[in-house]
Formats: structure tokens, sequence, C-alpha cells
């Protein structure tokens, strides 16, 4: 039987980011849309209509950029991996000294520096060449295309809560209404957001719900002024 391939940690976590970021800005961009369009006094058919535009558009540029961006970072660092092949063939002392040198200006000995480069790069030279050059793990694998899916998932998901709050109520409250729900699940996205990338949740909440406010109260005040 053939082995399924497990996604990593560092995949997981990639597609679990692009998901929450998707939620996040399908929540504030819908929301900005709704309440600008509620704010001319336009009709819950209009704000209904550029709803869902909003959350159609969103969701194709969200599905993009992920795809975009991951496929850049891929490229990226294919052609590190090109780069660090050619040193190790052409200039493998060299690279090795480089190392090294890296161990040694962390406080380590220039002999246990020499002894621990050796036993890595004995088995696997490329790995370690990479790893201590650019930065990342070449056995990690992120997938544009799972992130893009997850943004496509998410940004509608996010979006509906503001959507169907402002539509749904039809009455003086509905703006204020779906601040506070938009609140609500900003705080949410904040503190995931700040526990994927080992942030402080506080700081992260505070940022996004600021940030949130600020979108909302701008996009009404301009709605207000074709009233």
């Amino acid at each position: 039987m053939k082995k399924r391939n497990k996604i990593s940690l560092a995949a997981r976590v990639n597609i679990i980011r692009a998901g929450v970021m998707g939620a996040n800005d399908g929540i504030v961009s819908v929301a900005g849309i709704v309440i600008g369009v509620a704010g001319a006094n336009g009709s819950t058919f209009a704000v209904l209509l550029s709803g869902l535009s909003g959350m159609l558009a969103g969701t194709i540029s969200m599905a993009m950029g992920e795809w975009v961006s991951v496929s850049t970072q891929r490229d990226s660092e294919k052609m590190a991996m090109i780069e660090e092949k050619g040193r190790l063939h052409h200039n493998f002392e060299q690279e090795f000294e480089y190392i090294k040198n890296k161990y040694v200006l962390t406080g380590i000995s220039e002999s246990l520096a020499h002894k621990a480069v050796d036993e890595m790069m004995r088995d696997k030279p490329l790995e370690v060449g990479i790893r201590e050059r650019y930065g990342f793990d070449p056995n990690e694998k992120t997938s544009a295309l799972m992130a893009a899916i997850a943004s496509m998932i998410s940004f509608p998901l996010g979006s509906l809560l503001p959507l169907l709050t402002i539509t749904l109520l039809k009455n003086d409250n509905a703006i204020v209404a779906t601040m506070f729900s938009v609140v609500i699940a900003l705080i949410f996205t904040g503190w995931a957001a700040a526990r994927l990338g080992d942030a402080n949740p506080k700081k992260a909440i505070i940022r996004n719900v600021v940030a949130g406010l600020l979108t909302m109260l701008v996009t009404y005040v301009v709605g207000t002024q074709f009233v």
C-alpha cells in the first residue's frame, strides 16, 4: 500500500491563515459596503445587491491574491534551491565555512561548530544550506491552490454576517446591530490571527476592531453625503 502524503504543520497553518484572513476581509469589506449603502438610505434590495456584488468580487480577488502570493513564494524558494545546489556543487568548502562561521558568531567554539556542520552536511547538505542561508525548510511544501480554496470559502462566509444582519433586521437599529455583530466577529478573527502568528492577542484584537470600525464609520459617513 502506498503511504498517503500528510500535510505538514506549516502547510496546515498556511491554509488556516488564509482562511482566517479571508473571513476577516469578508467581514470588514462587505460590512463597509452595506453600511455605506444603508447610510445613503438605500433600499433593502440595493443593500443586498451591493453586498452580494462585494462578496462575489472579494471572493475572486482574495482567492486569486492567495494563489499569486503563495505561488510567488514557492517560485522564490525553487530559485533559492537551484542557487544553493550550485554553491554546494562548485564551492562546497566555501559554503561549509559560511555555515560554520554563522554558528561561531552565535557563541559556539570553532571546533564544535566545525564538527556540527560536518555531521549535518554529510547527510543532508542541501537541506542544511537552504535552512542556514535562506531560512526555510525545503521539505515544507505550501500549496497555493489550497490557500486559494480556503480563502475562497472563508471570504463569503465572513461576508454573510454583515449582509444578513443588515438586510434581515430592516429597522432603524440595523446599522448599529450590524456594527456590533461585526465587532464581535473581528474580536474572534483578531484572536485567531494572533494565535497563528504567535503574537499578542490583545494588540491584534484592538488593531482588528479599530480597523473594522474605521472602515464602517468612513463608508457610513460617505454614504450619508448622498442622501
